[in-house]
């Protein structure tokens, strides 16, 4: 399997199980009646059935006769799950939701999920009862992968923060107290030089302590660490040996930037594209920068639901580009034989429809639109893409495009 393919098999799986715990995490239970289950790939299905079997007898001794069903039930519906699986569970384990969970009115429905396979392999065996499903672990394991150190000065300020995944997040600041480069009257060139080179050494200190406190209990997870800034000042900082001596081998370039406030730490991201050509963020604004190129002097590039649709039935769609925070469903409308769509907030009721040709419009089907779209993708070779918001183009994806959009391989007039 190429790289790519593998890539978009995984972003799937990933958007699939994001979906999952988004649903998990809307449901309550009416008391500790929620039962999780992590099961690591090493584990014999046979030793998960006793566990499962002694909690369902221990749960006898629940007072609440409610909650003592619920648990009870939710038990045995686990237990009837692992039956599916032989000796040990699949690749990377399997997590199992069950419970009671409230559907109003005093009302509650049974809830059974299970997933295998999650992106990482589960650690450890958990067993997790409560009023809400235990989903942490999962969801530690679907945050973007990757962490940078992020640090830009010159002498006047300096920004301290990350780079985790595809998102910046500034964290510390300073500002300077080295005076400029003309001394005051009545002060000697020499005075005034050394006490200009002293708040120099004192400023790098303060920046190095500023990075110390942040990247130091973190150098063991730490991919790298990015340096910015004009010359020579980057240069005499990371000379001068400011960093922890355990910080210095992170260090993986040095970057020119203009600016050292916090936009300075997204310039310093973009210059540092080739360190981070690996990264998921740089992956993502290779995609977009190609689509808005597309966009702006071609006609090789689509977007909205409708347009992106027709181009990608007709087989025209090279790469299909989602916004991770698209959450929205698709209404297929039968109109006296010709289907018509209509896009909806997934929390809304379906609606009304007017036929384009004033016939009565019946529902055929309502599907989550990344669903739809990620089908016919698959259909006709067409790669999916998923962009994070977390940078200015990916932002514009989602506000702008509807969360929709696709780079063509060739001009459909569409």
């Amino acid at each position: 399997m190429s790289t790519d393919t593998q890539d978009a098999d995984d972003d799937r799986r990933k958007y699939e199980f994001r979906k999952v715990i988004e649903d998990l995490k809307e449901y309550e239970g009416s008391g500790t009646q929620l039962v999780t289950i992590y099961i690591p790939p090493d584990k014999q299905i046979s030793s998960v059935v006793a566990h499962v079997t002694q909690e369902h007898s221990e749960a006898s001794n629940i007072k609440s006769k409610q909650t003592r069903t619920n648990v009870q039930d939710a038990l045995t519906s686990i237990k009837d799950r692992l039956r599916y699986y032989d000796t040990f569970p699949p690749e990377n384990g399997i997590v199992i939701f069950s419970g009671a969970v409230d559907a109003g009115g005093g009302q509650t429905d049974m809830v059974t999920k299970v997933l295998e396979s999650p992106p990482d392999p589960i650690q450890s065996f958990r067993y997790h009862c409560d009023s809400d499903f235990l989903t942490e672990p999962l969801e530690s394991m679907l945050s973007d992968k990757g962490l940078f150190g992020l640090i830009v000065l010159d002498r006047r300020e300096a920004n301290v923060g990350w780079l985790k995944g595809k998102r910046v997040d500034p964290v510390k600041s300073a500002s300077s107290l080295v005076p400029g480069k003309q001394r005051k009257g009545g002060q000697s060139a020499q005075r005034f030089a050394r006490l200009r080179l002293e708040a120099i050494d004192n400023f790098y200190q303060e920046v190095a302590e500023m990075a110390n406190d942040l990247f130091v209990p973190e150098r063991h997870d730490l991919d790298g660490i990015l340096v910015g800034g004009p010359s020579p000042t980057k240069d005499e900082f990371l000379d001068g040996d400011y960093l922890h001596h355990e910080l210095q081998d992170h260090v993986v370039g040095k970057f020119d930037v203009s600016y050292t406030d916090e936009s300075g730490l997204y310039d310093l991201v973009d210059a540092a594209q080739d360190v981070l050509a690996d990264q998921e963020i740089m992956k993502d604004k290779v995609q977009m920068e190609e689509f808005f190129e597309n966009l702006h002097s071609g006609d090789l590039a689509t977007y909205g639901f409708e347009q992106t649709r027709r181009n990608l039935v007709m087989g025209s769609v090279d790469r299909l580009l989602i916004s991770e925070d698209l959450r929205k469903d698709v209404v297929v409308f039968d109109c006296d034989g010709v289907e018509e769509f209509e896009v909806i907030d997934r929390r809304h009721s379906t609606p009304d429809h007017e036929c384009d040709d004033g016939s009565e419009a019946e529902v055929q089907e309502r599907e989550d639109v990344i669903e739809h779209l990620m089908t016919i993708a698959g259909q006709r070779g067409t790669e999916t893409k998923f962009i994070s918001t977390d940078f200015e183009k990916g932002e514009q994806l989602y506000d702008a495009f509807g969360g929709v959009a696709g780079i063509l391989r060739y001009s459909t007039g569409i």
